[in-house]
């Protein structure tokens, strides 16, 4: 098997949905972080084999966003372009794609990330509205309209569909994934209290990360007034326990504990990582920082898609003869503080990694202080494209800055699917 090497990567500033559409278009995020990456790399971006992008909800116009972006970044036509969605492993499945093709010897040398602008989901039209539309395209004369005119409802325009909560509703179950975390902190017992306690250590962490210089990877983007955007905007300083304590429940209102703010924000972002075989390194002498071992998806019940970084790291662990503990540090990407914990709670369960997992056991549990050590989605956002690249760049950044070696990078994705990777770094 090929060596396959993360020689660098890039990220936006992951920016918080506000009232409205944001800034940036999600081809905007993806080709000012991709050119910020590339400037600084000792070959051209025509010399890549190809450039892949993970998106979970691309606009209209930015169809095969993937081949749109790698022309914007001066790629050239001869370099394939190519989009992938996993949902909110769309990001992880672009590095997955890569390393099979390097694998494979296909390429030698390529661009893989994954954007999202989720402010820009659209608004849409209900079915009667569209049906509206689509009869008064078929009439001719003045009267024909009128008529058609009379027959529509101020309901039919006062109910638009948001775009947003049904790429977020699983079309099987019928649940928000909100909803399936609640299923999680039911199922193992897991308090507001302790999912508000979650919440605030990742803003904390996210915080004292930022100050400490631990985000290297952010690269400004600049908007078309020459606005200047260099820092996750939705990280709080302010994040209390009190605070978090005021939220009412979003997604079960008379029952649940989970509310926005222990949540992961609808967020606009991008992010790269450059990839590389040993041949591509030694041509163009480039200097990795790390290199991904192996990776593994999983599928489980979507009403628990919560739980599939436990279902797609364990295969993991099993392969190397790994324990929990034996990983340096976790990203654990935080859809749900409650999503997070259960993982933990599944993990420590007898009964469920012996049904589940098919282990004689409970595995363990992941240390805190080598969890999310940064923070996570809860506080920096998460632009589903885009998480699952994001948690394999900041895993190796970490593990350089403590000289450590081993990492997983694990994700849970809408339709009870998990993905995770093991990384190296090299010190």
């Amino acid at each position: 098997m090929k060596t396959i090497y993360v020689v660098d990567g890039a990220r936006t500033p992951f920016l918080k949905a506000q009232k409205g559409p944001g800034p940036f278009a999600a081809s905007d995020l993806a080709t000012q972080a991709g050119r910020a990456l590339l400037l600084r790399q000792p070959f051209e971006p025509s010399d890549l084999d190809e450039v892949i992008l993970g998106c979970a909800a691309p606009s209209p116009d930015e169809t095969n966003i993937g081949r749109m972006v790698a022309l914007r970044l001066g790629c050239g036509k001869k370099v394939p372009g190519w989009t992938v969605m996993r949902n909110c492993a769309s990001g992880m499945q672009a590095i997955d794609s890569a390393i099979a093709n390097i694998q494979c010897g296909r390429s030698e040398l390529v661009l893989a990330g994954g954007v999202d602008a989720l402010s820009r989901a659209p608004l849409l039209y209900s079915d009667a509205m569209v049906r509206w539309f689509a009869g008064m395209m078929s009439l001719r004369t003045a009267g024909q309209k009128l008529q058609h005119f009379l027959k529509l409802r101020p309901a039919m325009l006062l109910t638009p569909v948001i775009g947003l909560m049904k790429g977020l509703t699983d079309p099987v179950v019928g649940l928000l994934m909100g909803q399936t975390a609640e299923n999680l902190a039911w199922k193992f017992g897991i308090s507001r209290q302790q999912m508000d306690e979650f919440a605030v250590r990742s803003h904390q962490r996210s915080i004292a990360g930022r100050q400490a210089g631990h985000l290297a990877e952010i690269v400004p983007v600049v908007d078309g007034q020459g606005n200047v955007y260099a820092e996750d905007d939705g990280v709080r300083a302010d994040a209390t326990l009190a605070g978090m304590a005021k939220p009412k429940p979003f997604f079960d209102k008379k029952y649940g504990n989970i509310t926005a703010a222990n949540s992961s924000q609808i967020t606009d972002g991008a992010a790269w990582v450059l990839l590389a075989s040993e041949e591509a390194v030694q041509k163009w002498g480039l200097k990795p920082i790390g290199k991904i071992v192996d990776s593994e998806w999983a599928g489980l019940e979507p009403e628990q898609m919560g739980l599939g970084p436990v279902h797609a790291a364990t295969p993991i662990l099993q392969r190397h003869g790994l324990s929990l503990a034996d990983i340096d540090y976790w990203e654990l990407n935080e859809a749900f503080a409650a999503q997070v914990l259960a993982c933990q709670a599944a993990w420590k369960d007898d009964a469920y990694c012996r049904e589940q997992l098919d282990l004689p056991g409970a595995l363990g549990e992941i240390p805190e202080d080598r969890l999310n050590v940064d923070g996570g989605a809860v506080s920096v956002g998460h632009p589903v494209g885009a998480s699952g690249a994001r948690i394999v760049l900041h895993l190796l950044h970490v593990l350089r800055r403590n000289q450590a070696r081993r990492g997983i990078a694990t994700i849970c994705i809408g339709g009870g699917l998990g993905g995770a990777m093991l990384v190296e770094s090299l010190n």
